[in-house]
């Protein structure tokens, strides 16, 4: 019995990061990782798909009386990219495991909180997991205006210099923008929850794939974001940490001048609502397995991913808190050195 059940414990937690999920076994990872870490953790329902499936966050932060600033990071918003699911959840993990013994990571997780989505189009998700006829599928699953076809490209339905470039109103395109800026619920859903609490959000993560980019606003070539040169710098800071993992290079640049003008896209709209930092992150490759990247790259992938994420998120972080963080800093060492002072023998 002992073995069995040690076997049990151990099969719970060893979660398996390195290969793709379901939605349901990802779902039942967001429990269990709630579960895990009620003290940091909080599931956050602010969603209904078209298909009525809830969407959720994890909340992820420590818990104080000021008020928070937050970092915002979505996944899956297109159903087959499904290394972005992946990448969230790795993301998750490496936080969780992280501030407990690093104090800068503890000291963000208490100035700011992490909102995650690790799946953004659910509807989009399931379907891609069918068979192998749907793998592909990119959009939701809301039935177009004549009924014979499905499906919003929800990066082309933000309230952003909507269905200008780079969209189709030919609703069987991959990139069909809907019949309205935010006409699809998972686009209400980010709309209503982000632009409810913009001003606490420093940052805006979107998780694509695939083509190792890192992509600026806006995605309209007529349009400059007034800190293009801030994100240029911040993004090639985090193309350069990137690098530095598996030797893989990332481009920076706005969607026009590295891949193609779009328009209505989440990161564009979010930069709208005065969110500083928005950044796409197209993760690997660059064309050889596409969309149906191996799961032998998983592990690569995420971890120079996490590298250029909290490059950007640090970045954030430093630049709102410098002066807290530095008082914040000696008052820890102060008490640190107190500690040792008074308790080598308690360890």
């Amino acid at each position: 019995v002992g073995s069995h059940v040690f076997r049990a414990l151990n099969n719970r937690a060893e979660y398996d990061y390195y290969k793709y999920h379901s939605m349901d076994e990802i779902s039942s990872w967001m429990a269990q990782m709630e579960k895990d870490h009620p003290d940091v953790v909080t599931i956050v329902d602010y969603g209904k798909t078209y298909e009525n499936r809830t969407i959720s966050l994890l909340r992820i932060g420590l818990k104080t009386e000021a008020k928070k600033k937050a970092i915002w990071m979505d996944c899956g918003i297109h159903a087959r990219e499904w290394i972005a699911p992946a990448f969230c959840q790795y993301f998750v993990r490496q936080i969780l495991q992280t501030y407990k013994t690093d104090a800068k990571m503890e000291m963000m997780m208490t100035n700011m909180d992490f909102y995650v989505t690790p799946v953004l189009n659910i509807d989009g998700y399931i379907y891609s997991w069918k068979d192998s006829s749907t793998r592909l599928w990119r959009k939701n699953r809301s039935p177009g205006p004549s009924g014979d076809c499905y499906g919003t490209d929800l990066n082309r339905n933000f309230d952003a210099n909507w269905g200008t470039v780079g969209v189709s109103f030919n609703c069987s395109s991959n990139i069909y923008c809907g019949r309205g800026p935010i006409s699809e619920p998972e686009a209400q859903a980010i709309t209503y929850f982000v632009g409810s609490r913009k001003e606490d959000f420093l940052c805006f993560l979107t998780i694509h794939s695939y083509g190792q980019l890192l992509l600026v606003p806006y995605g309209h070539p007529d349009f400059t974001a007034s800190n293009y040169d801030e994100l240029m710098k911040v993004g090639r800071g985090a193309a350069e940490a990137i690098l530095k993992v598996h030797g893989k290079n990332y481009t920076v640049g706005t969607s026009p001048d590295v891949l193609y003008a779009n328009s209505g896209s989440s990161r564009d709209w979010a930069r709208m609502q005065e969110i500083p930092l928005t950044f796409t992150f197209e993760l690997r490759d660059n064309g050889t397995y596409g969309f149906k990247l191996p799961e032998n790259q998983i592990q690569p992938t995420c971890e120079e991913a996490y590298s250029g994420a909290l490059h950007i998120i640090t970045y954030a972080h430093d630049k709102t808190f410098n002066g807290a963080a530095a008082t914040a800093a000696a008052t820890l060492w102060t008490m640190l050195l107190a500690v040792g002072v008074s308790g080598a023998n308690l360890m």
